[in-house]
């Protein structure tokens, strides 16, 4: 049985790679058959943040996975371009506490393999950009949760925490068989590709360069993060047509979907809305999804969740978002003078309930590298935004100001996520470079502070409009 121990406060040595353990991140530690040490770390709440009691009990919940245990069976990802494990309970069904017997039977199909086990517990991701492959950074994922729950972002990004794995169990059980499974396949080129390099990585360590990104310190574990992913691929009208080719093209495309036409639409919020929805009159990828009874509160959202997707992804230079953003519905209706919100259709005491789309941010793997090509930078997203939440833009320049002066916020950004120094200082430069275009945007009169989705529902002002540089 492994010995799992919680620590919470100041442990003594630090994570190699993307999580340092250091006081307040809780550590469960997990011993593997081969008697490697592993480690699931809940890094500490980011400074400022606001974090519920489901993103702690997330947070809880994954680092009670042990990949050992008879009730958890663990397959290779053999779709799309990134390499990665999907972690399924096999506590109850026809293959309850088989969780080897489910791995050899099932997971050697080569599909989803979600249906024949009790439920999913998590996708466990690691990095991986070798030239033939998709760029995969793992931190990348850790860092956009903690930043979201420190913008107190509308939009949905995933729980995640940090996690390492016995080199040789991940060799064994997931990267031989995923070199196999995507084998000999042309749609699976890339994620094959990622795997070859991964048995090859495992049997020689050192291989992979920076092996920092892969390994931990004394390269006996493999690290990545375990999260979550829900909701549907929004369409082309929130998403972008990709019309324009990857890259350059298909991030100024994005720039013309209603929403973000919205977004770029001087005057009031009204004026913002009804531009938006004109925008997708007469366009044939659009219309059939923005039409003229779609409820000006999702506007609203969307115009709310497109500023924090864009600020984000210039922070971090992601640079493979247009195409990956995703929805939830719920239903929205006022009660009592609050806002309430429901997966499901509310049975009574719900006059005027009306389903909306809610933005998920689940693939964020490829941000963070300073080799990666910052798109939301290079198209110019963060310009011409003439809409924004005061309270996004106040806790921007509180950043930006803590990033120059060496903060707590620094502190806790250069301490907590094992990044290198060209990492860490592009994070600095972009969160600066941010906040000094919205500055000057705000100071030419250019930047409305009126977007705040729940105020608009109970049909009431936003805050007051923030000063446009902290004094």
């Amino acid at each position: 049985m492994n010995r799992i121990v919680v620590l919470t406060g100041l442990c003594l040595i630090m994570v190699a790679g993307a999580a340092g353990a250091a006081d307040g991140d809780r550590v469960t530690e997990f011993t593997s058959p081969g008697g490697v040490l592993e480690r699931c770390v809940a890094i500490a709440p980011m400074p400022g943040g606001e974090y519920s009691a489901a993103d702690r009990a997330a947070e809880a919940a994954f680092c009670t996975i042990d990949f050992y245990a008879d009730d958890v069976a663990i397959c290779p990802k053999t779709w799309s371009t990134s390499p990665a494990t999907i972690v399924h309970d096999v506590s109850a069904g026809a293959w309850a506490h088989r969780g080897r017997d489910f791995e050899v039977e099932i997971c050697s199909r080569g599909t989803k393999a979600r249906n024949a086990a009790h439920r999913e517990l998590a996708a466990y991701k690691i990095t991986m950009n070798a030239p033939d492959t998709s760029a995969t950074f793992s931190t990348a994922s850790l860092l956009y949760y903690h930043f979201a729950r420190y913008f107190d972002a509308a939009v949905h990004v995933p729980v995640a925490v940090y996690r390492s794995m016995d080199r040789q169990e991940h060799h064994d059980r997931i990267a031989v068989p995923g070199v196999r499974l995507t084998a000999d396949k042309t749609s699976l080129k890339m994620i094959h590709a990622a795997w070859r390099h991964m048995v090859s990585d495992e049997e020689t360590p050192g291989t992979y360069q920076p092996a920092r990104d892969v390994f931990t310190a004394d390269r006996d574990d493999v690290f990545g993060v375990l999260l979550n992913q829900e909701g549907r691929r929004y369409s082309e009208a929130v998403n972008g047509t990709r019309e324009s080719g990857w890259g350059d093209g298909q991030s100024r495309d994005f720039q013309r979907t209603p929403p973000f036409v919205a977004l770029r639409t001087q005057g009031s919020l009204s004026a913002a809305i009804a531009a938006g929805r004109a925008a997708a009159v007469g366009h044939p990828k659009f219309q059939r999804y923005v039409k003229a009874d779609t409820p000006d509160a999702q506007f609203v959202f969307w115009m709310q969740e497109l500023t924090e997707i864009t600020l984000l992804d210039y922070i971090f230079s992601q640079q493979d978002r247009i195409g990956n953003i995703d929805y939830v519905e719920y239903w929205y209706w006022v009660a009592d003078g609050e806002v309430r919100q429901a997966h499901t259709r509310p049975a009574a005491g719900a006059d005027g309930a009306i389903v909306l789309k809610r933005t998920q941010l689940n693939d964020n793997d490829a941000g963070a590298k300073p080799r990666y090509a910052n798109y939301t930078k290079r198209t110019g997203m963060l310009k011409g935004i003439r809409h924004y939440a005061p309270g996004t833009y106040t806790r921007l320049m509180a950043l930006a100001d803590d990033f120059r002066l060496g903060g707590p916020l620094y502190h806790y950004v250069a301490t907590r996520f094992g990044m290198s120094d060209s990492e860490l200082a592009q994070i600095v430069d972009n969160t600066v470079a941010a906040a000094a275009l919205l500055t000057a945007a705000c100071e030419a009169g250019d930047l409305a502070f009126d977007l705040d989705p729940e105020a608009f529902l109970l049909g009431r002002a936003p805050p007051a409009a923030p000063a446009c540089a902290n004094p």
